[in-house]
């Protein structure tokens, strides 16, 4: 009998390690010009660039959003954003409060669920981005434990300005807008109360006019408490379901999550794993830590660039130390371009670099849709391919779906590919035929990978109005938004052929394409096929499910002792070697 079971388990340690690995990396706003491996050569990412020399670099990748949260759950579920609700109709497009409603749907797959089911160990480490609690501050119905993830290791909302203090606000200027209203109202109430009084028309009820002044105070004072507070509620560090430090302190934070990656990648050699690793940088506020400050040519955005990469090499360094490397599929990418309109409250400028590219986050520009796409898989992947195809960030939910033995859901539709037979040579053509760009849940553009042609169409319904020249447009808001004032609709399409004109500055016109109507047919007839699938749910980013909820905050000590702790361990001796 213990033969029989030392058999058995031998079996079982043999199949497990038949399965491949998987290490996906997203890096939070980096532009696809900051990347040595994509023309960079004034930043310092030589562990980013092995990656691409050793594998598959994908020239045409694009985001499914240009923004954190509809990207992030299209990335996770390999669908477009609108399926799940993930995608905002209204102007706030992301999570900004850790006390929000929304988050993932449970009815929605992430490969991490199935993975789990095929005995992978899985692990978030780092941003998370979509959604905690909803009910109440401890259901954690939205938390990564919850969607198929047995460790995770970060923080559950995005990072901002807000969160380091110094670095200014992301509000300010809303909250400045509200205020003027409110003033403007009082005013306009005071003005009309004693005009009427003196006129002798109404006599003047005082004491209702100090009511509605009070309950204005009322409502301000709550407000005002908590922004200038924001940092307690919403920036802190999870581990599991466990608040293990609040407010958050960022400074060695890219260091603890390597830390984090590698251990997980140790204990779990004799097993097969998925490890997602989400970094917080170079989302702003921009941060990094003392071995790398001060150390690029590009102030604190490059340092927090090269802080990455140094973490990337760490990462496969661990891989090659547990004799893992030949086994494990690494991918390498961003959840959307660079946020080239960031500047500091002292005039730096913050955001990333886009190359070429056209625009920047927030916008369906090739700036903030185009990101890198890099895989590598020793002995399976041959060094050096380059891949100018159509992909997508949706195509890892398929093909490591496929490649960990399982299958991918019937049903429901998913919009992306398995990747494997353009990176193994297999298929010279991209799967897309069509890809649909989003703008929140407003479908913005649209892509047209012409079969036995050259050219890659592109059109836009509609455009934001951003101006990265001047203060105007995207500047005011902090991100572009996609409706009403914000846009300039098009009518026809604005085209791009983006074979011939990939910096999108030269549209299309029936005078330089002949076959400009039937294009614009086309695309049109592949748009309202699209939609067509679309089906109706609810709005996770609602304003009912953005909001601040006070019965969601999330504290690891009481209100009255401001939601602080710190119960992190110090950094280990085995990170203290950077080798910068």
């Amino acid at each position: 009998m213990k033969i029989l079971t030392l058999m058995i388990s031998l079996f079982s340690l043999c199949t497990a390690k038949s399965l491949p690995n998987f290490i996906l990396i997203m890096v939070d706003d980096i532009g696809i010009g900051d990347i040595g491996c994509y023309g960079n050569n004034t930043l310092r990412t030589p562990n980013i660039d092995k990656l691409a020399t050793g594998g598959a670099k994908l020239t045409q990748h694009i985001a499914a959003s240009p923004l954190c949260t509809p990207s992030r759950a299209a990335f996770m579920t390999g669908r477009y954003s609108v399926r799940s609700g993930m995608a905002a109709e209204a102007r706030i497009g992301t999570f900004v409060f850790a006390a929000s409603s929304g988050g993932l749907p449970q009815n929605e797959i992430t490969f991490a669920e199935i993975l789990k089911t095929e005995g992978y160990s899985t692990a978030i480490i780092g941003k998370w981005h979509l959604g905690l609690n909803k009910e109440r501050n401890n259901d954690f119905h939205h938390h990564p434990l919850n969607h198929g993830f047995d460790y995770f290791y970060g923080t559950t909302t995005t990072h901002l300005r807000d969160c380091i203090p110094g670095n200014g606000s992301v509000f300010v200027t809303g909250l400045a807008e509200i205020l003027k209203k409110l003033f403007a109202i009082v005013c306009l109430t005071l003005v009309t109360l004693i005009f009427l009084n003196y006129t002798g028309h109404v006599k003047t009820p005082w004491r209702l006019f100090f009511y509605f002044l009070l309950c204005i105070i009322i409502f301000m004072v709550p407000l005002i408490f908590y922004f200038w507070n924001f940092r307690y509620f919403n920036c802190f560090l999870m581990k599991n379901y466990q608040i293990i430090q609040q407010p958050l302190i960022y400074e060695n934070l890219t260091q603890k999550c390597t830390k984090e990656a590698m251990r997980f990648i140790s204990r779990n050699k004799f097993k097969p794993f998925l490890l997602y690793m989400s970094y917080l940088q170079v989302h702003t506020a921009l941060f990094a830590s003392q071995d790398f400050r001060s150390k690029s040519r590009h102030g604190i955005y490059g340092d927090a660039v090269e802080e990455v990469d140094w973490s990337v090499g760490k990462i496969i360094e661990e891989l090659k130390r547990n004799q893992l490397e030949e086994n494990t599929f690494v991918y390498f990418t961003s959840d959307n371009g660079g946020h080239v309109e960031e500047i500091s409250s002292t005039g730096e400028v913050h955001g990333g670099w886009n190359g070429i590219y056209k625009g920047g986050k927030a916008t369906c520009w090739e700036g903030g849709i185009r990101v890198p796409g890099l895989i590598q898989w020793p002995g399976v992947i041959e060094a050096g391919t380059v891949i100018d195809e159509l992909t997508s960030n949706m195509d890892i939910f398929p093909t490591i779906v496929k490649l960990s033995g399982s299958i991918v859901p019937h049903d429901r539709i998913i919009d992306g590919m398995d990747l494997m037979p353009l990176v193994l040579g297999k298929s010279v053509t991209s799967n897309h035929e069509f890809l649909f760009h989003y703008c929140n849940a407003y479908l913005n553009t649209v892509r047209w990978n012409q079969r036995n042609s050259t050219s890659i169409w592109k059109a836009f319904f509609f455009t934001p109005n951003f101006y990265p020249e001047s203060s105007e447009g995207c500047f005011n808001s902090h991100v572009c938004h996609c409706y009403g004032d914000f846009v300039t609709q098009h009518n026809p399409p604005l085209l791009f052929d983006l074979s011939r004109d990939s910096s999108e500055k030269y549209p299309i016109t029936p005078e330089t394409e002949p076959n400009f109507y039937n294009i614009l047919k086309t695309i049109q007839h592949a748009r309202e096929a699209h939609q067509e699938t679309i089906q109706v749910v609810d709005n996770q980013l609602a304003w009912s499910n953005v909001i601040w909820k006070p019965w969601l905050q999330a504290c690891c000590s009481s209100w009255f002792d401001f939601c602080y702790c710190d119960n992190d361990e110090e950094l280990g001796d085995e990170l203290n070697q950077t080798n910068i």
